[in-house]
């Protein structure tokens, strides 16, 4: 039997952050996952004219990134990078109500630095209003199914106390709805605005945005049911 002395120590959780400081991380984080998407896009339709390689290209970079993104800034902020899961957990209690504006604003900045910022790296102008539309109600049912289910997960994984599988979940839950959902799975409020602000592979018209933003809404009301309700209910939380 080994001796308690010869197994590694434990590593300490990290303190407690000053607001600031996790609202820097969420901004640095949503920065982070939008330069990935758009720049993955970018870099996807130059290397092919494939749309099924490019769409691959795509997830596989948005995926690992989610993964690292999580994994990184998780212990400072929660990394959120998304509203919809902000609302979510804020939803079942694991967000102070007076936290939900500052981490959104920060999330939005983010989104915003990062598409300038993808822009910028590929020699384009640093905003320029995308013109890809993306309407009709099979996107939309698209855009509900994969915010419900990312959120269902999510809020699954934390009510079960199993963050740790949170990184992996959510990477490969995004990678895989961008084959699944008619939508490619924007599950995210703040990157749908984001996206507006470039006009390439990953763009959406800002026409097109709003109903988006309600459908992700709408899923990612959805999924807090499912994950409270359904999947974990009341007596069997831990």
């Amino acid at each position: 039997m080994t001796d308690q002395r010869d197994l590694p120590a434990a590593t300490p959780a990290d303190p407690p952050r000053p607001l600031g400081v996790r609202m820097l991380a969420e901004a640095l984080g949503s920065a982070g996952l939008i330069a990935t998407v758009v720049g993955s896009g970018i870099m996807a339709t130059r290397l092919t004219d494939d749309v099924g390689l490019q769409l691959l290209i795509n997830a596989l970079a948005t995926a690992a990134a989610l993964v690292v993104l999580i994994v990184v800034l998780g212990p400072v902020s929660g990394a959120h990078l998304n509203p919809a899961v902000t609302g979510a957990l804020a939803a079942i209690g694991r967000v102070p109500a007076r936290e939900i504006l500052p981490t959104i604003a920060a999330q939005l900045v983010g989104f915003a630095a990062g598409a300038v910022l993808a822009n910028l790296m590929y020699g384009g102008a640093a905003a320029s209003l995308s013109t890809t539309e993306r309407a009709g109600l099979p996107l939309l049912l698209g855009e509900v199914v994969a915010t419900a289910g990312l959120v269902a997960v999510i809020l699954t994984l934390v009510l079960r106390d199993q963050t740790a599988w949170v990184p992996a979940a959510v990477g490969l839950y995004i990678g895989s709805a961008y084959f699944v959902t008619s939508s490619t799975s924007f599950a995210n409020p703040g990157i749908t605005l984001g996206r507006m602000l470039s006009d390439s592979f990953a763009g959406i018209a800002p026409a097109s945005a709003p109903a988006y933003i309600a459908a992700q809404l709408v899923g990612a009301a959805i999924g807090v049911l499912i994950a409270r309700f359904v999947i974990v209910p009341r007596g069997v939380r831990r």
